[in-house]
C-alpha cells in the first residue's frame, strides 16, 4: 500500500494517520453495538477482563492496518516474539478497547488507541472516545495535535479535518496544580506525589479520568500533569504518549528520566510523569 500525504481542507495528513482515524472510527462504532447489550466477560491470563467489544474492535483495526504491511502490536493479537520485533523499525501499537474496566462499569471513560511508532518513538497517534463520540489524533512531527466532537461514527475523514480544533495544554507554573488521577489505580505512591506538590506552597485539584482520557486532559488544558505509578502496557500510552508529545507535553519514564520507549523487549511499561518540563 503507498502511504502519501494528501490535503483536506487547511490540514494535510498522511495516509497513515488517515487509517487509524477511520480504524478507531469502525471501532467504536462495533465497540457502542455491544455496549449497549448485556454482554459477558471473560479473564484472561493476567487476570484482566476481556469482553465481545475488545474481540471484535481488534478485528476490524487489524483489518485496517495489516494492509498497510507496517507490522502490529495489539494488546488482543498474540505477540510476536522480540527475537522477531528488534528488527523492526515501525510499528502499530494498538488497544481496541483501552480502560475494559470502565466498559464494564458503563461510565463511558474508554477509548480506542492507535498509535504508529518509528524506532521505539510514537509519531502518529489516535484516541477516540465512542460513548461521547469526541476523536483526538496528532502528528509528532508536524507538532500538531486536534480534538473534534462527531455527530456519528461515520463521520468521514475530510468532515473530521474541516471540524477539528487544536489541542493546547494549560500555561505553566499554575495555582491550584491540576493532578489526573486514575479512577481505577490510584497508588499510594501517587498520593505522596500529591503531598510533594502540596509541601512546595500549592494547591492541588484532583482530576479523575478512565483509560488515555488522562493525556487527553493534559493535552487539551483540562489539567497539568499525569503521574502515572502504576503498571501500563505500551497499547495503553503510545496514543496518549503521541497526542501529549504533539503538543509539547512529555512523557517521562521515572527509570530513565527520558521519554518513554516502544516495542520493548518487555511491553511493561515503567511509572512515568506526564507533563511540562517544570512539573
Amino acid at each position: 500500500m503507498e502511504l502519501k500525504k494528501y490535503t483536506i481542507g487547511m490540514l494535510k495528513i498522511n495516509k497513515e494517520l488517515e487509517i487509524a482515524i477511520k480504524a478507531s472510527l469502525e471501532a467504536g462504532k462495533v465497540i457502542m453495538q455491544v455496549y449497549n447489550t448485556a454482554f459477558d466477560v471473560e479473564i484472561k491470563d493476567d487476570k484482566s477482563p476481556l469482553t465481545e467489544a475488545d474481540k471484535k474492535a481488534n478485528h476490524i483495526i487489524n483489518s485496517y492496518l495489516i494492509p498497510t504491511k507496517t507490522p502490529i502490536i495489539s494488546e488482543e493479537n498474540k505477540q510476536t516474539d522480540y527475537s522477531i520485533r528488534k528488527d523492526w523499525n515501525k510499528c502499530w501499537i494498538v488497544d481496541p478497547v483501552d480502560g475494559t474496566k470502565e466498559f464494564i462499569k458503563r461510565n463511558g471513560e474508554f477509548t480506542v488507541n492507535i498509535a504508529l511508532v518509528k524506532n521505539g518513538k510514537p509519531v502518529l497517534g489516535v484516541i477516540y472516545v465512542p460513548v461521547v463520540k469526541t476523536i483526538y489524533f496528532a502528528d509528532v512531527e508536524k507538532l500538531k495535535g486536534y480534538k473534534v466532537e462527531l455527530d456519528s461514527h461515520e463521520t468521514s475523514v475530510k468532515e473530521i479535518l474541516d471540524k477539528c480544533s487544536p489541542l493546547f495544554p494549560k500555561g505553566e507554573n499554575p495555582n491550584p496544580v491540576e493532578v489526573v488521577g486514575s479512577r481505577s489505580h490510584m497508588s499510594q505512591e501517587t498520593l505522596d506525589y500529591v503531598e510533594a506538590i502540596k509541601n512546595q506552597g500549592k494547591e492541588v485539584e484532583i482530576v479523575s479520568k478512565g483509560s488515555s482520557l488522562k493525556f487527553c486532559l493534559v493535552a487539551e488544558g483540562n489539567a497539568d500533569v499525569y503521574p502515572r505509578f502504576a503498571p501500563t502496557m505500551e497499547w495503553d500510552t503510545a496514543a496518549g504518549q503521541a497526542i501529549c508529545n504533539a503538543v509539547g507535553i512529555e512523557v517521562i519514564s521515572q527509570e530513565t528520566s527520558k521519554s518513554l520507549l516502544y516495542n520493548k523487549e518487555n511491553l511493561l511499561n515503567p511509572w512515568f510523569l506526564v507533563g511540562q518540563k517544570n512539573n
